[in-house]
C-alpha cells in the first residue's frame, strides 16, 4: 500500500496541512519541524506527488528557458551552456523544473512561449538575450507571467527585472587597456547587431576611442554570428582594408578563437602583429594559443542572479522589479 501525507503526519505527530507545507518549504514552518518531518518521509518511503500538487496548487514548478534564434548554434557557444548550469543549478534547489525553448527564427520562439504561457506549463521564464523591439517581451508584460531578462533591455526598465554586467563601461575599460599599450588602430568584432549585449559593448569602444582622440573607423567595425566562423569571416573583411588593425576588441570568445585561427594562417603573429582581448573568459581562453585576455563576466553568476529573481517574482507576484549588475574583471593573458 502506498504511504500517504496522512502516514507521516501519523507518524510525526503533526497535522497532514503541516506535511504539505513542509514539502513545499514553507518558511513558517521551523527547522525542527522540518527535519522530524523529512526522516519520517525518508523512513516510510513516501515520495510526494508533484503533479498532483501542482493542479491543486495551479502552478507547475517548472521555469521556462528562452534561447536567441538559431538556438542550435547557441549551443555551440560556452556562454549559453554555462549560465543554463547555474540555472539548473539554482531551479533545482528551489525544486522547480526546466523547459527549455528555441527555434530557427523569432517567430518559432514567440510562438513557443505563447504555447508555454497559454498552456501554463511554466510558471516564469528566463530570456537568455535582449534585443531590440522584441514582441516576446511585450507578450509576457502583457500576460503580466514573471520572467527575468539576462541583458539590458531596450525600452521599459521599470518594468523589467534584469540581470547583466556593465558592457558599456567593460568595453571602454578593454579598449583603454590596449590604447595604453600604444594602439590606435582597434578594430571591433562584435557579435549579432541588434542584440543590447553587442550595442552596450560597441558603445563602450567608441566611448574609449574617443576620449582619447582616435578617430572611429567604420570599416574596423564589424558584426556577425557569435561562432568560430562569425570571427573568421570577420578578419576576412579586415584583411581586405588597406590597412590591418593592430589590435582587436571581440565580444565573444568563441568568435575571437576563430579570430586567432585566420590570423594564424595568414602568417600573422599575436600580439606581435595584432593584439586581441575578448569577452567572457570562458574555456577556450585558457585553451587557446597564445592564451586569450578576456573579460571574465562571472556567466555563472548571472544565471544564479537570474533564477533567485525569478523563483521572487514568482513566490511573491508583488516582488518589487529589479536590476542587478554583476561584477567583471579584466583577465590579460598572452594575447595582448
Amino acid at each position: 500500500m502506498a504511504v500517504t501525507i496522512r502516514d507521516v503526519a501519523d507518524a510525526t505527530n503533526v497535522s497532514p496541512s503541516t506535511v504539505s507545507r513542509v514539502i513545499s518549504d514553507n518558511p513558517r514552518i521551523s527547522q525542527k519541524t522540518k527535519e522530524k518531518v523529512r526522516l519520517a518521509m525518508k523512513e516510510l518511503g513516501y515520495h510526494p506527488n508533484f503533479i498532483a500538487r501542482s493542479l491543486v496548487n495551479q502552478s507547475t514548478s517548472v521555469i521556462g528557458v528562452v534561447f536567441p534564434s538559431s538556438g542550435d548554434t547557441a549551443f555551440q557557444n560556452p556562454f549559453f551552456t554555462e549560465v543554463l548550469r547555474a540555472i539548473s543549478e539554482g531551479a533545482h534547489d528551489e525544486k522547480f523544473g526546466i523547459q527549455l525553448t528555441t527555434g530557427k527564427t523569432e517567430e518559432e520562439i514567440l510562438n513557443d512561449v505563447v504555447q508555454m504561457v497559454q498552456g501554463k506549463r511554466v510558471d516564469g521564464l528566463i530570456l537568455l538575450y535582449s534585443r531590440q523591439d522584441d514582441p516576446i517581451i511585450d507578450y509576457l508584460l502583457e500576460q503580466n507571467i514573471p520572467f527575468v531578462l539576462v541583458g539590458q533591455p531596450t525600452s521599459k526598465p521599470d518594468h523589467i527585472t534584469y540581470v547583466d554586467n556593465d558592457n558599456c563601461l567593460a568595453a571602454k575599460e578593454g579598449t583603454e587597456g590596449l590604447i595604453h599599450l600604444n594602439h590606435k588602430k582597434i578594430a571591433f568584432i562584435g557579435g549579432v547587431n541588434g542584440l543590447m549585449v553587442t550595442n552596450k559593448r560597441l558603445a563602450g569602444y567608441k566611448q574609449a576611442l574617443e576620449e582619447a582622440n582616435i578617430p572611429i573607423q567604420e570599416d574596423y567595425i564589424i558584426f556577425d554570428d557569435f561562432l568560430i566562423e562569425g570571427g573568421k569571416h570577420a578578419v576576412e573583411k579586415l584583411l581586405a582594408l588597406k590597412e590591418l588593425p593592430t589590435a582587436v576588441l571581440v565580444t565573444d570568445d568563441l568568435m575571437a578563437m576563430g579570430v586567432m585561427q585566420s590570423l594564424n594562417e595568414e602568417g600573422l603573429r599575436i600580439p606581435e602583429d595584432v593584439a586581441i582581448l575578448s569577452f567572457n573568459n570562458t574555456i577556450f581562453s585558457v585553451l587557446s594559443n597564445p592564451p586569450l585576455s578576456s573579460v571574465d563576466i562571472h556567466i555563472f553568476d548571472l544565471g544564479l542572479e537570474a533564477i533567485s529573481q525569478l523563483v521572487k517574482r514568482i513566490k511573491n507576484p508583488e516582488e518589487p522589479v529589479s536590476h542587478s549588475i554583476i561584477p567583471y574583471e579584466i583577465v590579460i593573458r598572452s594575447s595582448c
